[in-house]
């Protein structure tokens, strides 16, 4: 899958030569703990203006000065809310937790009545039932209805779509992963939360890379019968 991460590679210089274009990213669940190493990283390049949302504000207050940063508090299933948040967003980054199907509908809705297209989602593996042997079984186990209803919603709309499936995350430090596309078996059993930010960074960078993919993220060579942490 090295012709997948290729254009990922680039992406720095591209920075560094002014390439690449400023956009508003709405952040949902801004929160979580993958979307804050995203939030970290794009300030850090200082290239985008971040729309944070989230349910609790607080959690967020050391942002709230920034300028280059809009805080805004409140529950995504609040259409009235989630559409004036969209207002100039070039691209929207869903890190959601909990209902994710009423969640994503509303998403795909309010995104697409508002005419905004390109959409990162986090999801999960095992959304295809594409995790080979043992390990595929006992995940069977955990993987709930719901959330491929949520990634179905998503791939039957007309947005500009990538979903990440990620293998089980970790807190290891380290940026190594590799990607399958949709209809080939996923890999491994565990992905760095540093991976999945440095994909969603390098898909905000690039956002035309992606589209109308559902990419499986894992680390190489950590295969087994249960996540390896």
């Amino acid at each position: 899958m090295a012709c997948l991460r290729v254009y990922f590679k680039e992406y720095a210089k591209d920075i560094e030569e002014g390439v690449i274009k400023m956009s508003r990213i709405l952040v949902l669940g801004a929160a979580g703990q993958v979307a804050q190493l995203v939030i970290e990283q794009l300030l850090k390049e200082n290239q985008h203006e971040l729309v944070l949302y989230l349910r609790h504000a607080e959690r967020l207050s050391a942002l709230a000065q920034n300028p280059h940063v809009t805080v805004i508090e409140g529950d995504v299933l609040d259409q009235e809310l989630l559409a004036d948040s969209l207002a100039g967003v070039d691209i929207v980054y869903a890190n959601l937790g909990g209902q994710f199907e009423p969640l994503m509908q509303n998403v795909v809705a309010t995104m697409t009545a508002a005419g905004i297209k390109r959409l990162i989602y986090i999801s999960g593996l095992g959304l295809y039932h594409e995790v080979p042997g043992a390990f595929g079984e006992w995940n069977e186990q955990a993987v709930g209805h719901e959330v491929r209803r949520a990634a179905k919603i998503v791939e039957q709309s007309s947005l500009n779509y990538t979903i990440l499936r990620c293998a089980y995350m970790t807190n290891e430090d380290r940026i190594d992963y590799e990607l399958t596309e949709k209809g080939t078996p996923f890999k491994g059993t565990i992905i760095s939360r540093r991976s999945i930010a440095q994909v969603v960074v390098d898909l905000v960078n690039h956002p035309e890379k992606g589209i109308g993919a559902s990419w499986g993220i894992n680390q190489p060579n950590i295969d087994g019968d249960r996540p390896i942490y």
